[in-house]
């Protein structure tokens, strides 16, 4: 966008520009979006026009139509890729036939967990399940899949067709053979049933595993009842209250929110026993298997070395950490100094806490919600010559009126698409802080355009009041630039297919450019752009940014090392199948990957619901922060804001999406292929102290 452009944008919406008390700030129109209450115009007469600007979904009765409409284009296009000769627009055709089921079924997939009204959610959720229907017959349907494997049997034909054209061919294909395509016709339809019967266990699994605990008034301390919401002679526990300074609170929590639920255990047994079956019946040894092909980790026995290697190389460090923690819980209770499960994160906050001075409500008041999104725009300005532009939705566009709308504007390529923010807390609203593609970019070859990427960012923050803007606490900050990093994924991608766009990549692959984001929200030439205190204007100390940055590898082995015992739990589970229940094999590796003790009666995997959408690869986080550090030391901590290094991790990592291996991508930002063991020495030298750190603080 020209400097003209951007005069007469901000000049349209001088209307949002506004001052702090004691004028002491002047918010841009992104800041002032999100600093205050927005305020709607009333107008009877304006057109609904559909939640996204769909205007079937003006009402719940609209999925229907949008479900009818998609299946009825879905049989169009089908009938053409069986027909059309073999080429590129077999390809384009597949990628229209994912396009149209997939508009229907991300949005849907959204609404039904995120919209506050019942019918919507309702709705919503039998779209999800129709579509998904549907999907499971069309990657078992012979007579499409021939029709790809003509094309990519013919070598001339092949030899025609550019990389991503050639790329995105073969993942079609991947999804025929991993669905049992090349199974005669019982078996084909066995596979279709187990497909369907997964879908209804991931729902119950994922509804279950947040459902609250209960147990008699009468079996806690009367004194406690007030930590716990009441339910008449019953106390409701609905999380683990980790942060509880109080000892008992937090162990009743762990006891009762981890209480084994027998109709959970049953699903999530029988869901693993279905992945398997499902998994042998189309050719691979395990379910870790069939997920991990097209993986930078490709195999689960890559996976298992790298989890014991970072293990081996973290073991002294963890050891200390416990010991830390054990000496702590000591000092707290001189009475009781056995270090439990329930004891580490909040023991591990106390020691940062005592040791760095760091107090999140110190931080707040520099970390206004607006104070972050205009730091935001300033990064993605000055990285990648992108603006973030408030606009106000139409009627019946959100679904809450607490929703922003942003654009996202490029300096020379214009409009690169939309992110939808729903910020703040909400009844009946998911508390995961999630990122959901709503629509893909992609080259429309019927139009001749661009189709335009929509994405929502979910969190869960508290309202801005009378006196003051909403305030973040630094983990919450960190939050938002994660969540940001998978938005900007999907805007500053211009893939060619739908199928590969933005996030829709390799699962170790797609954390990395959010875990990115986290090294440059705490670093101080980045923050001191726009951590200003809301009421006096005054800049965040780098004393304190340098404090916050060190307090995090407190006890960071011992974190690690509880997310390397996740990782390896999911990798277990999705092995071959064992004579043993999931809490045995729990047993087994928490005393192996973690070390501190099982509690009789608990079923921590009845929580995990990390289980559904990254089944056999939770091991993701970590490898991605590993690929996130490396990028991160190697490009950016030099200088975090310098263009030609932005414009570089834009071409070589972000474009792609997944129409490139993701190793290639790594390979192309870095200029060497990273091994296993790059990855551990990584992750393990994040840990190393910053003298830089002590120093300044003994100065100060």
């Amino acid at each position: 966008m020209s400097a003209c452009k951007r005069l007469l944008y901000f000049v349209k919406h001088r209307s949002l520009w506004t001052h702090v008390r004691r004028n002491v700030t002047t918010w841009s129109p992104v800041g002032a979006a999100f600093n205050a209450r927005p305020h709607r115009r009333l107008n009877v007469f304006e057109k609904n026009v559909g939640l996204f600007g769909v205007p079937e979904l003006s009402c719940p009765a609209g999925f229907q139509v949008v479900t009818d409409a998609a299946l009825k284009n879905t049989e169009r296009l089908v009938e053409t890729a069986c027909s059309c000769p073999p080429g590129v627009e077999t390809v384009e055709t597949f990628d229209q036939l994912s396009d149209g089921l997939c508009k229907v079924a991300d949005l849907a997939d959204f609404v039904k967990v995120a919209h506050p009204d019942p019918a919507f959610r309702e709705a919503a959720e039998k779209t999800c399940i129709e579509i998904g229907t549907v999907v499971e017959k069309l990657n078992t349907n012979v007579e499409l899949c021939k029709s790809l494997k003509i094309l990519l049997d013919n070598p001339d034909v092949v030899a025609q067709l550019d990389p991503d054209t050639r790329r995105v061919a073969e993942l079609f294909m991947f999804d025929f053979e991993i669905s049992g395509i090349h199974l005669d016709d019982k078996l084909r339809k066995e596979a279709v049933a187990l497909h369907v019967k997964l879908l209804d266990l991931n729902n119950e699994f994922l509804v279950g595993s947040h459902l609250p605990n209960r147990i008699a008034r009468s079996a806690i301390p009367e004194h406690l009842h007030v930590h716990f919401a009441s339910e008449g002679s019953f106390i409701q526990v609905g999380g683990l209250h980790a942060d509880s300074p109080d000892d008992l609170v937090r162990e009743i929590a762990y006891r009762v929110y981890l209480y084994p639920n027998s109709d959970i255990m049953e699903c999530l047994e029988e869901l693993l026993k279905c992945r398997f079956k499902l998994a042998k019946l189309v050719g691979y040894d395990s379910y870790g298997h069939r997920a991990l092909k097209g993986t930078m980790a490709k195999t689960p026995e890559t996976v298992m070395s790298f989890l014991q290697l970072l293990t081996d190389k973290l073991s002294d460090r963890t050891a200390k950490d416990f010991t830390m923690m054990r000496n702590m819980r000591k000092k707290l209770n001189p009475r009781n100094s056995e270090l439990m499960p329930w004891d580490h994160p909040y023991l591990s906050g106390v020691l940062r806490a005592e040791r760095y001075n760091i107090e999140p409500s110190l931080y707040s008041p520099y970390l206004s919600l607006g104070a972050c999104m205009e730091g935001l725009n300033n990064l993605f300005s000055q990285l990648y010559g992108v603006c973030l532009m408030s606009e106000h939705p139409s009627a019946g566009e959100v679904w809450s009126e607490d929703v922003r709308k942003l654009a996202v504007v490029h300096e020379t390529e214009g409009l690169l698409g939309y992110i939808y923010c729903d910020f703040f807390h909400r009844q009946d609203k998911p508390h995961q802080d999630c990122h959901f593609t709503i629509r893909g970019g992609r080259w429309c070859q019927e139009t001749g355009q661009y189709q335009l990427p929509v994405v929502v960012l979910m969190l869960s923050l508290p309202h801005p009041t009378k006196n003051a803007p909403t305030l973040l606490t630094p983990g919450m900050m960190e939050n938002l630039f994660h969540e940001m990093g998978h938005a900007m994924h999907s805007m500053l991608g211009r893939t060619r297919y739908q199928h590969v766009t933005g996030t829709r990549c390799a699962t170790d692959f797609a954390e990395v450019p959010s875990i990115l984001m986290e090294y440059f929200a705490t670093d101080y030439r980045v923050i001191s752009q726009f951590a200003r205190h809301y009421e006096t204007g005054q800049p965040l100390p780098e004393s304190m940014v340098s404090r916050l940055s060190e307090s995090k590898k407190v006890c960071g082995a011992a974190d690690t090392q509880l997310q390397i015992f996740y990782a390896v739990l999911d990798q277990i589970y999705h092995s071959k199948p064992q004579n043993r229940s999931t809490t045995d094999i729990l047993k087994e590796m928490q005393q192996k990957y973690y070390g501190l003790p099982y509690t009789p009666n608990t079923a921590w995997q009845l929580r995990f619901g990390h289980l559904i959408g990254y089944g056999a690869k939770y091991y993701s986080y970590l490898m991605s922060r590993a690929v996130a550090s490396m990028v991160w030391k190697q490009c950016f901590v030099q200088d975090p804001l310098n263009r030609d290094m932005g414009e570089r991790y834009r071409r070589e990592m972000l474009a792609h999406g997944g129409a490139k291996e993701p190793m290639l991508m790594v390979e192309g930002m870095l200029q060497r292929r990273p091994t296993i063991e790059d990855f551990v020495d990584a992750l393990v030298s994040e840990l190393n102290p910053n003298f830089e750190t002590f120093i300044m603080d003994s100065e100060s």
